[in-house]
C-alpha cells in the first residue's frame, strides 16, 4: 500500500472513529431507530421494512470492525512505543522486554510466570518488613 493511501486511510478512520465515538453520533443512531420503528406500522412490519434495518446495520458494523480494529492497532503500537521508551531510558531495567511482543506464546508464559514469582518475592519482603 502506497504512503499516500495508508495516509490518507489513517487520517479517515482517526476522524470516522472521534465522529463514531461523539455523543451526537449516538443520539443519531437512536433517531435512526427511533423513525425506523415509527414507520414499522406504516409498512405493515413488512419483511422489506426489517430487511432495511437489517442490512443498513449489517453494513455500519461490517465496516466498524475494520476501523476499530485499525484505531487498536494503532493504540497498541503506541503504547508499545512508550513503554520501551520507559524500559529503554530506565538502566537498571531488562532490555530484552523491549521487544516482547514478538515472542511465542510459550516464552511469553514463561516470562510472564518470572515476573509473577517477583511479584510475590516483594510482596512477601514487603509483608515481612511491616511486622518485624
Amino acid at each position: 500500500m502506497s504512503k499516500s493511501k495508508s495516509t490518507l486511510f489513517t487520517k479517515l478512520s482517526k476522524k470516522t472513529s472521534t465522529a463514531a465515538g461523539n455523543p451526537l453520533t449516538f443520539i443519531g443512531a437512536v433517531a435512526v431507530i427511533v423513525v425506523w420503528a415509527g414507520l414499522g406500522p406504516v409498512f405493515g412490519l413488512s419483511d422489506t421494512w426489517q430487511l432495511v434495518i437489517n442490512t443498513g446495520t449489517t453494513i455500519v458494523t461490517f465496516l466498524m470492525v475494520f476501523l476499530i480494529q485499525n484505531t487498536q492497532n494503532r493504540d497498541s503500537i503506541a503504547v508499545q512505543l512508550k513503554l520501551d521508551e520507559l524500559i529503554f531510558a530506565i538502566k537498571e531495567a531488562d532490555n530484552t522486554f523491549l521487544d516482547i511482543e514478538d515472542l511465542d506464546e510459550k516464552e511469553l508464559e514463561r516470562r510472564r510466570r518470572k515476573m509473577v514469582d517477583l511479584a510475590e518475592v516483594a510482596e512477601n519482603t514487603m509483608l515481612e518488613g511491616n511486622i518485624s
